[in-house]
């Protein structure tokens, strides 16, 4: 039987105690049957607190060195003041960094096959004194590795990210060739474990028009050509660097089983601007689907693609969709995985 999946809280003030209990009541079947199994990592009066106000059943709450059924909380830590919904405070942002600190201690063990994670709050975080700019550089430094690739996820439209969280300026300068063959490389054995067996990769152009024959910049040329076509004969299905208007469509075509972007809204907007349930009578968004991957590190790590969402913590109108579909992405990584 297959290993738990750890789901970690994230910033207990947010929604992700909700959005837990709602997708272990619509995994229930799953659980019950043993085809599932989650470990929940957090702060246990967070979770008691959404669970009493959606009406689901217990969660049993187990030490971390007992075997666990097929459903289980793991308390992340001593709560030492109240936390309060939609309020951010240093206390929900420690509790968010021991989740993770214990999911990757359980993932390096063996004892979890991925971790999950729910939405932490920067500024939280940072409150509690953990100075990091969010979940992908605290696994970095937790794992102990450099130079981790994001891939978000929304149906058939996977992309990776050369960079993310840097200014426009510094993406040149950092889209080097060792770091695209390495996101290639990454991208290339993610979608072999979600079973693809010859995936289809397209690159990003960083310039208009793939710059044009360098009349709008050469990178596209002089840097990326170069390292796709080394890509390509060493085996791989590489094509690019196709211009940026139009990648995207052809990768919702199916023409591609991911893209390969340069720069963060590059890829961040095609994949969310499909992903938003928007309610046209209200202009508010209902839902939001999608995962994000986190490639690169010793252990698996999906997570939902947004945000602790503050604004509606406690009001039991959060979607548990995107936190569903990242369990679902973490089980067929785990399961493709080599052993």
């Amino acid at each position: 039987m297959s290993r738990h999946l750890a789901i970690t809280m994230g910033d207990p003030a947010g929604i992700g105690p909700e959005i837990i209990v709602k997708a272990c009541t619509a995994l229930a079947p799953r659980i019950a049957a043993g085809d599932l199994k989650l470990l929940v990592i957090g702060h246990g009066t967070a979770l008691e607190q959404a669970r009493e106000a959606a009406g689901a059943p217990p969660i049993p709450r187990v030490p971390v060195d007992d075997a666990w059924p097929a459903l289980a909380f793991l308390q992340a830590g001593e709560e030492k003041a109240p936390i309060i919904q939609g309020q951010v405070a240093a206390e929900a942002g420690r509790f968010a960094y021991l989740a993770i600190e214990q999911g990757v201690k359980l993932a390096m063990a063996g004892r979890v096959g991925a971790i999950v994670t729910a939405p932490l709050n920067k500024e939280a975080l940072n409150n509690a004194g953990y100075h990091y700019a969010g979940h992908t550089e605290m696994l970095a430094e937790l794992t102990g590795v450099k130079g981790s690739v994001m891939l978000l996820a929304h149906g058939n439209m996977r992309v990776s990210h050369v960079t993310t969280h840097c200014a426009l300026e510094e993406v040149p300068k950092r889209a080097t060739p060792d770091r695209i063959r390495r996101v290639l490389d990454l991208t290339h054995g993610a979608l072999k474990r979600l079973g693809i067996q010859n995936p289809r990769i397209a690159v990003a152009a960083l310039n208009p028009h793939a710059g044009e024959g360098g009349l709008f910049g050469r990178q596209d040329i002089d840097v990326t050509e170069p390292t796709i076509a080394k890509a390509v004969a060493d085996g791989m299905n590489v094509l690019g660097p196709v211009p940026g208007d139009t990648v995207f469509v052809k990768l919702r075509a199916g023409q591609y089983d991911a893209v390969v972007a340069m720069y963060h809204d590059q890829g961040h907007i095609p994949v969310k601007l499909l992903g938003f349930n928007v309610d046209p009578a209200t202009g508010k968004w209902e839902a939001l689907s999608g995962v994000n991957v986190t490639l690169g590190l010793p252990v698996i790590r999906t997570s939902v693609d947004h945000g602790t969402a503050f604004d509606i913590a406690g009001k039991g109108i959060a979607s548990e969709t995107s936190l569903i579909e990242a369990i679902e992405y973490a089980e067929q990584l785990a399961a493709g995985a080599p052993q």
